[in-house]
């Protein structure tokens, strides 16, 4: 329903890579790094090697996926002039991509500044789908079965965002500056998207369970369509005068979404696993036909107040304030949504988050200086409770969650005889969730928590052993718990009660309009040997929790040329409840890294750095086997740029990634035989391996002192065995025969050209 010339600098970090391989092609001609000051065009074409599979993931975000061939388009036009203060500049980059920007600044310094910029990036699915789908991308999707996979057309999936934005800054004298600030952002196009359900006596009586001539289950891809809005207004106040600086003002977000459901169209029989074309059981076909909401209209406004206040040379005090009030109410008929409860058009959603903090920073002697704060945070959740869900006989409601955190830190820093530096710190955190509500569906839980406190402290010391050679060593550790005892949820018929009980305290409080309700969950105090269920289940986020963190750093200078610096981190996270064989256990991270800049002479400069990474988990599952995840990143790049000769530049960059997720499946002590048999044959569930190698060069050629030409080649080899929607070369399989693949190992070459003037 409608309602640089030169190379990007080497780091570590995974995000990092990724985006920079998605947007490699941009870095080519990006006028901004080319250029620096000044104006110029650049004109130029860039060419891909390899098909739309081949270049899936070089091509996400740039448009090569789909087209072999780019425009290298650029320009900066800049006009400073120094007497009078006044600064022009207009420029366009990547204006042949799909993640072209346009950006407009004009300014009179000291006195304002106003700004402008304007982007669009399109996402491209990653993944082949080849469908029988009509409509896909809209509202109202019709499922039409193929005769065979594969025989369908290949859906790509777009997600395309414009945005732009409009800021200003004015100074009124040398105290007050006002900052206005507001950006405007469409996204349309489809994501991928899907619906199944499983039959269920319990849960859907009518949808029956599955037979020999009926299937009792269904899975079908369905892309949500998009059309969205979102838009965004900052507007402050800043005023300084000398001991006391503020800042406050207003800000605002605003969401609308062009659609309100997806209503597919299923047929009355689809295939089953073994690809045999049944009827639907009864009802699971009502059951799929059903819309599927989409994000709902809502918005945000938060009024926000901010300072600092010099009590003397070495004291100062802070301080931020910041009420925020949310709200969610559009119309659900209006969103093609029936069945709402009772007296209930809408959500009402209203949510308000009150924010306060207070801190210090003080000196009161040469060698030691102390800062701490305060903060406060309350989300009071205001919107109404009704009974919106249906689980055979049973109903239940939405929830109101307001919880309350009260955090302080206090930490020391003092500096010790022959260069040593100390640094110690406290840390206490208290947070209430509040009462839960009780009509909530807390099937398969066996225990909650309203109030936990937690307690930490940090210890630091730092060394500058010469004047090439500096470390530090740290220490972190906090200790999770309870403020208040498990409560227990039950199974209580409400019908009559008139009111419901408060979790914990056994107050009756007034029925909200609940009187229609059946059954309810309710809470009582303490977990004792008779737990609901023989394998309980306890939601990590209120367990007890013991974290324990040491970092080591060091940088090394040995001489004006060479430039080291090591990492070493190791963290651990134990877990702790009244189940002892199920549930998360604990969690761990390690991460070391080594960087280093070399400066061979004053024309070349060789950078480089090798990062290992490692984070574990393990849990107990209800369904009665253990749970050890790993996944291990190694990463590894080098780079070089330098000056072969007066006309020459030159730069190259290899870049290594390996990301592996091993997900390691045994049998606990109640283990079934069943399962134990699928764990032995199996071995468990496959690893998941990314694999990045990319190497990209750059060079320079100046035809004369205000032109030059340019060549950026990259080529990129990926690996990516994702088992979940390609399993050894098999891929996934909906009930319509719709197949959702991707190519294993992609392989991507771009060679771009561009001639670059410069205006003087």
């Amino acid at each position: 329903m409608r309602t640089a010339n030169k190379v990007v600098p080497l780091g570590q970090s995974v995000i990092a890579i990724a985006v920079a391989a998605a947007f490699a092609p941009a870095h080519a001609q990006d006028i901004g790094e080319l250029t620096g000051p000044g104006s110029s065009v650049s004109v130029g074409i860039g060419a891909a090697s390899g098909d739309e599979k081949d270049r899936a993931r070089f091509g996400m975000f740039n448009g090569l996926r789909k087209h072999d061939y780019v425009g290298l388009f650029g320009f900066s036009l800049v006009n400073r002039d120094s007497s009078s203060g006044r600064w022009f500049s207009f420029e366009g980059r990547n204006l042949g991509l799909d993640n072209r920007e346009l950006s407009f600044s004009y300014r009179q310094l000291g006195d304002f500044k106003v700004w402008a910029d304007y982007g669009e990036l399109v996402r491209h699915d990653p993944r082949t789908i080849n469908t029988g789908l009509m409509g896909a991308g809209t509202a109202n999707p019709a499922v039409a079965i193929l005769g065979a996979p594969g025989t369908g057309q290949d859906l790509n999936l777009e997600l395309k965002r414009r945005s732009f934005s409009i800021n200003g800054e004015k100074w009124f004298g040398g105290t007050l500056q006002l900052e206005v600030n507001f950006k405007n952002e469409d996204k349309t196009g489809a994501r991928f998207f899907g619906k199944g359900f499983a039959c269920a006596s319990v849960s859907a009586p009518g949808c029956g369970g599955p037979t020999a001539a009926a299937t009792g289950w269904a899975l079908l891809m369905l892309p949500e369509p998009v059309d969205s809005t979102i838009r965004q207004l900052d507007a402050r106040l800043n005023w300084s005068n000398g001991r006391l600086n503020l800042s406050g003002g207003y800000y605002g977000s605003f969401y609308t979404n062009a659609y309100g459901n997806i209503s597919p169209g299923v047929p009355a029989g689809l295939l089953n696993g073994a690809g045999t074309l049944l009827p639907l059981s009864a009802g699971l076909q009502a059951i799929m036909n059903m819309p599927v909401a989409l994000w709902p209209d809502n918005q945000a406004q938060q009024v926000y107040l901010s300072g600092n206040y010099a009590l003397t040379p070495k004291t100062k005090v802070n301080f931020k304030y910041s009420y925020t009030h949310a709200t969610q109410n559009e119309d659900f008929l209006a969103m093609g949504l029936a069945g709402a409860p009772a007296g209930r058009s809408s959500l009402g959603g209203e949510v308000n988050i009150t924010k306060a903090q207070v801190g210090f920073s003080a000196r009161p002697l040469t060698n030691l200086h102390l800062h701490g704060d305060l903060k406060y945070d309350e989300r009071n959740d205001k919107t109404p409770v009704a009974l919106y869900n249906l689980e055979g006989a049973n109903t239940f409601s939405n929830g109101q969650y307001s919880p309350k955190k009260l955090h302080g830190r206090l930490e020391a820093n003092y500096r010790l005889p022959a260069n040593f530096v100390v640094v110690g710190g406290l840390e206490h955190e208290k947070e209430d969730l509040g009462a839960f509500t009780q009509t909530v569906n807390v099937a398969g839980l066996s225990g909650l928590r309203q109030k936990l406190s937690e307690t930490g402290y940090r210890l630091e010391l730092k060394k500058m052993m010469s004047e090439t050679l500096t470390g530090s060593i740290s220490f972190k550790s906090s200790k999770r718990e309870g403020d208040s005892p498990w409560l227990k949820p039950l199974s209580l018929a409400c019908t009559g009660l008139g009111g419901l009980s408060n979790a914990g305290t056994g107050v009756i409080e007034a029925d909200t309009g609940l009187a229609s309700i059946t059954t309810c969950a309710t809470f009582n105090n303490g977990i004792g040997p008779s737990t609901p269920t023989s394998r309980p289940i306890f939601p990590f986020i209120f367990e007890d929790r013991k974290r324990d963190k040491v970092r080591l750093m060091a940088n090394w200078t040995p001489t004006d040329r060479l430039d080291l610096t090591f990492f070493v981190e190791d963290g651990k996270d134990k877990y702790s409840h009244p189940s002892t064989d199920h549930g998360l256990r604990n969690t761990g991270m390690r991460m070391y890294t080594v960087d280093a800049a070399f400066a061979v002479s004053d024309a070349w400069k060789i950078t480089g750095y090798l990062s290992r990474g490692e984070q574990t988990l393990n849990a107990g599952h209800s369904t009665g086997y253990d749970a050890s995840i790993k996944d291990t990143n190694d990463t590894a790049g080098i780079g070089v740029t330098g000056k072969p000769g007066g006309r020459y530049q030159m730069g190259a960059e290899l870049t290594y990634m390996n990301d592996k997720l091993t997900y390691t499946q045994l049998c606990d002590p109640a283990c079934s035989v069943a399962n134990a048999g699928i764990l032995a044959a199996s071995g468990g569930l496959p690893d998941v391996t990314y694999r990045l190698t990319r190497l990209r060069f750059f060079g320079e050629y100046a035809i004369d002192k205000t032109s030059y030409l340019r060549l950026d080649l990259i080529h990129q080899r990926t690996l990516f065995n994702e088992w979940t929607y390609n399993y050894n070369g098999v891929p996934f399989f909906y009930n319509d025969n719709t197949t959702l693949n991707a190519k294993q190992n992609q392989s991507a070459t771009f060679v771009g050209a561009s001639y670059v003037h410069r205006f003087r």
